[in-house]
C-alpha cells in the first residue's frame, strides 16, 4: 500500500521519479506527488492517478538531481491534494514521504502543537516530519540522527524517505514492517518500495531490514544503522526479474497479461523441481525441514485474501495426502484470538508480496511460541522470506494487477508439490498414485492453455450476466475454495456482490436469494460428488436461477440442464483447482471491462497490504 521512489545522483531526478511512480501505481492510486531540490525545494502533488500529477506539473520546472516521489493509498485523511505526499515540515526545510501507519500520531501531534507546530493535513505523516524537524532544531542534529531519534518515539509501521533542503546531497530512509529497497547504480542511488522502478537502472539492491536507517550521499557513501545506533554492513543482492515482466507486453491490462502468463508461470514453478519421467520432486526448503514437517502435530496455514484461498486448497491436499491435521487461518484474526501454538506445529505463511502486514504479525507470534515457519512467497528478499525458517518461492514474476491471478496458481502449484513430497516420504500415498499425480501435474500448463483458448466463449457468457447485481459461486471439495476465489475476483474488480459457498450449504440460506436475476456459477468437475452437484444445479434451476457450470470435457448430462457451460480438460481431482479457476478469472475480467471498471486498479484496493 502506497509506493515510494527516490533518487540521488548525476541525472535529473524527475523523469526517474515519474516513471517509477507509474511502475508503483498498483500499490496505491488515490493521489501522487514529487519533491525536488535544485536551488530551492519544489513540491508538486495531486489527487488522482500519476497521470493527473504529470498533467498538473506540465511545463513547470522539474530541475534537480535529488528527489522523492509517492503514490498514495489513503489511511489517515481523505484522498485530496492537501493530504497527498510528500509532506513538508513547519519550517519548510524537511520533506518526507511515508508508507505505513504511525499509531501514536495523536499524542505526538498534541505535544508538537505545544511547541508551536501547526498542521494543515489530516495525516500521520505530517506529524512525523514535524517531529523530525523539532528534534533536529532542538538538539542541532544532522538529518540522519534526527530521523533516528524521532523513530525511537514512534509506534507503528513505516517506510520513509526524508530530504533536507539545506543539505541537498543526502537522502535518509528507514523502514519497519513496510518494504524499502536501495538500488546501487553507477550514476547514483535509488530507493523504492520494491524493485520495479529500479530494475531498468541497476540490478544491485540492498533490502533494508526492520528498524534500519540508511543514509545515502552524493559522494557515493551508504551508511546503515539500526534505530539503536548499531552500525550494519549492507548486503548487496541481484534483482532476478526482467524489465519485460513489468511491461504490458501488448496487452491492454496487466490482469489479462498475467492470466495468459499462467502456463508459463506454472512451468517456471515446476522447473527444476519436478521430473515426471524419473518420478521425483525436489524442494530444498522441504528437505531442510523434513524431519519437523513429517513429525509435526499440526500444520497451521496463514494468509489473506487470495492467499487464504490457496491455503484452503492446501488443507485438502495436506490432509488428503499427508494425513496431518491442518488449520487455515485468516492472518488478520490469528494473532488476536490467543491461538494455541506449540513447538511441534508448522506454520505455513502464504503471501504474494511477502510483505503482508497481518501475515508478518501472525508469524512473529508463531515464532514467539516456538513454531517452525515455512514461507510460500513470490517476491525474493521480502520480509516474510527473511523471517521464515525455510520456504520456497513460486517464481511467478512480478504481479502488477491488483487482483491476483498467476500468483494464486503458483501458490497452489507449489503447495501441491510440498504435499506430494511429504506424502511420498511419509508413505501415506502409494508410489503408483504419486507417479500418476506428478505426471498429471507436469501436464497442467498445457491444460491451462487449452482453457485460455476458450476466451471468446467466456467473454460471450460474461456479456449475458454483466448486469447482475449479485452472483453465487458453488463448489464442493477441492473446488469449494475455487468458488470462494471466483467470487472474490468478481466482487473486487467488477463491484458485483458475490458469495462463494459450499454447494451443499446452499439450502441453508443462500437459496433464498435465487431468482432469474441471480447467476449461479457451479464448479461441476468433481467425480467424487457428481450426482450431488447435479442435484444442486436442479435446485437452482427450479427457482429460476441461471446456471453457468464449469464442467469436464465431454460432460453431456450437466450440459443439458445448465444455461451455459465451460468445458475444461479432465485431470486428477486434487489438481482441478489449477484449471477450474482459469475461466473464473477470465469471466471476472470481461465482466469488469464491460462495466467500465479499471481491472488493474480497482477502487479502494491496493496490491500489497503493508498496514494492518
Amino acid at each position: 500500500m502506497c509506493g515510494i521512489v527516490a533518487y540521488l545522483g548525476k541525472k535529473q531526478a524527475y523523469p526517474i521519479l515519474l516513471k517509477g511512480l507509474k511502475r508503483l501505481e498498483y500499490r496505491g492510486y488515490d493521489s501522487a506527488g514529487v519533491a525536488l531540490i535544485d536551488e530551492t525545494l519544489t513540491v508538486y502533488k495531486k489527487k488522482g492517478k500519476v497521470q493527473d500529477l504529470e498533467t498538473f506539473i506540465g511545463e513547470r520546472s522539474t530541475a534537480g538531481s535529488i528527489g522523492i516521489g509517492h503514490t498514495r493509498w489513503a489511511t489517515h485523511g481523505k484522498p485530496d491534494d492537501i493530504n497527498a505526499h510528500p509532506h513538508i515540515s513547519s519550517n519548510g526545510r524537511l520533506v518526507l514521504v511515508h508508507n505505513g501507519i504511525i499509531e501514536n500520531y495523536g499524542l505526538l501531534k498534541e505535544a508538537l502543537k505545544k511547541t508551536g507546530h501547526s498542521f494543515e493535513t489530516q495525516t500521520d505523516t505530517e506529524v512525523l516530519v514535524n517531529l523530525i524537524e523539532e528534534i533536529q532544531k532542538t538538539d542541532n542534529l544532522a538529518l540522519e540522527e534526527a530521523v533516528r531519534v524521532a523513530l525511537t518515539k514512534v509506534r507503528g509501521a513505516y517506510a520513509i524517505v526524508v530530504m533536507d533542503k539545506n543539505d541537498p546531497d543526502k537522502l535518509v530512509a528507514a523502514r519497519k514492517s513496510s518494504p524499502l529497497v536501495v538500488g546501487v547504480g553507477d550514476d547514483g542511488f535509488y530507493l523504492a518500495s520494491d524493485g520495479t522502478p529500479i530494475v531498468e537502472h541497476t540490478r544491485k539492491v540492498v533490502y533494508l531490514k526492520d528498524e534500519e536507517i540508511v543514509t545515502l550521499t552524493r559522494s557515493g557513501e551508504m551508511d546503515i544503522k539500526t534505530i539503536s545506533n548499531e552500525i550494519q554492513h549492507p548486503f548487496i543482492q541481484e534483482l532476478e526479474f526482467e524489465i519485460e515482466t513489468i511491461e504490458k507486453g501488448g496487452y491492454d491490462y496487466f490482469m489479462l497479461k498475467e492470466i495468459n502468463e499462467q502456463p508459463a508461470t506454472i512451468r517456471e514453478c515446476l522447473r527444476g523441481r519436478l521430473n515426471a519421467d524419473e518420478g521425483w520432486i525436489k524442494l530444498s526448503g522441504v528437505d531442510n525441514l523434513v524431519n519437523k514437517l513429517l513429525n509435526a502435530d499440526r500444520f497451521i496455514i496463514v494468509g489473506c485474501g487470495t492467499s487464504w484461498h490457496a491455503g484452503l486448497i492446501a488443507e485438502y491436499l495436506f490432509e488428503d495426502f499427508v494425513r496431518i491435521p491442518v488449520e487455515v487461518e485468516y492472518a488478520s484474526e490469528f494473532r488476536y484470538r490467543n491461538p494455541i501454538i506449540s513447538e511441534r506445529d508448522i506454520v505455513f505463511a502464504i503471501s504474494q508480496s511477502g510483505e503482508t502486514a497481518d501475515t508478518l504479525a501472525a508469524l512473529e507470534l508463531a515464532k514467539e511460541k516456538g513454531a517452525s515457519i515455512y514461507g510460500v512467497v513470490n517476491v525474493v528478499g521480502s520480509s516474510i522470506a527473511r523471517i521464515t525458517d525455510e520456504g520456497s518461492y513460486i517464481h511467478a514474476g512480478p504481479e502488477i494487477g491488483v487482483a491476483s491471478t498467476k500468483a494464486f496458481t503458483g501458490q497452489v502449484t507449489l503447495l501441491t508439490m510440498i504435499a506430494l513430497t511429504l506424502a511420498n516420504k511419509k508413505g501415506t500415498i502409494s508410489n503408483a498414485y504419486y507417479r500418476q499425480l506428478i505426471t498429471e501435474l507436469e501436464q497442467i500448463p498445457n491444460k491451462v492453455q487449452q482453457v485460455l483458448e476458450k476466451n471468446a466463449q467466456i467473454e460471450f457468457i460474461a456479456k449475458e450476466i454483466m448486469d447482475a447485481p449479485n452472483a453465487l459461486y458453488l463448489g464442493r471439495g477441492y473446488n469449494f475454495p475455487v468458488a470462494l476465489e471466483g467470487a472474490l475476483k468478481l466482487k473486487e474488480i467488477s463491484y458485483i456482490h458475490a458469495e462463494g459457498y459450499p454447494a451443499a450449504e446452499m439450502k441453508h440460506g443462500p437459496i433464498a436469494l435465487i431468482d432469474e436475476n441471480m447467476p449461479v456459477i457451479v464448479m461441476a468437475t468433481n467425480r467424487s460428488a457428481y450426482e450431488k452437484i447435479i442435484s444442486n444445479i436442479q435446485e437452482v434451476k427450479a427457482r429460476g436461477g441461471r446456471v453457468i457450470a464449469i464442467i469436464s470435457e465431454g460432460d453431456k448430462e450437466i450440459k443439458e440442464i445448465a444455461d451455459y457451460t465451460i468445458e475444461i480438460p479432465e485431470t486428477e481431482e486434487p489438481l482441478t483447482p489449477l484449471i477450474s479457476v482459469i475461466p473464473l478469472q477470465l469471466l471476472s475480467y470481461h465482466i469488469a471491462l464491460m462495466r467500465g471498471c479499471n481491472v488493474d486498479q480497482p477502487r479502494n484496493l491496493a496490491k500489497s497490504v503493508t498496514v494492518e
